[in-house]
């Protein structure tokens, strides 16, 4: 019987991010409590600014927004967001998405693989995401379930369960 194997990432869908922004950017717009205070939220590429006009408004805005990454099955470990800024006469705070598995992540992962998974269960890396293989399904099931359980400071799906 050939090896079973998954892989494990860390994508994120571009989409639900872009939706998630837009449903928080309608959300500032219709609050009471967000009008006249300039607040905006922006998104291009990678990155994700948030304006007001003041230090307290824009961590508001920041909570919508991480409110909406919530509500979209979207996880908070893909935002790195920065603290609030002041630029000119507002206050702003630039976020980024983080993709793909550092080195150091892996490494910490694949070490957590060999020193507390089944030992039947390998694992490599393969650039920004690590590839796990065993025989046995239920090892590799076992596998997922203590991922998900791990600190670590990215987002990880599962694919190519085969």
């Amino acid at each position: 019987m050939a090896d079973s194997s998954f892989d494990v990432v860390s994508k994120i869908d571009s989409m639900e991010v872009e939706n998630a922004v837009n449903q928080a950017r309608k959300e500032v717009e219709q609050r009471y409590d967000f009008k006249g205070v300039g607040a905006d939220v922006t998104f291009s590429g990678e990155n994700i600014q948030i304006k007001a006009n003041t230090e307290e408004r824009a961590n508001a805005v920041l909570d919508v927004l991480q409110s909406k990454f919530i509500k979209r099955g979207l996880s908070l470990k893909a935002l790195d967001s920065g603290e609030p800024y002041a630029s000119g006469k507002e206050y702003r705070i630039d976020s980024k998405l983080k993709e793909g598995i550092d080195q150091a992540t892996a490494k910490k992962l694949n070490k957590l693989i060999r020193e507390e998974a089944p030992k039947a269960v390998k694992s490599q890396i393969q650039g920004d995401e690590l590839r796990v293989s065993s025989k046995s399904r239920d090892d590799l099931q076992e596998t997922i379930a203590l991922l998900k359980g791990a600190d670590v400071d990215v987002a990880l799906q599962f694919v190519n369960f085969r």
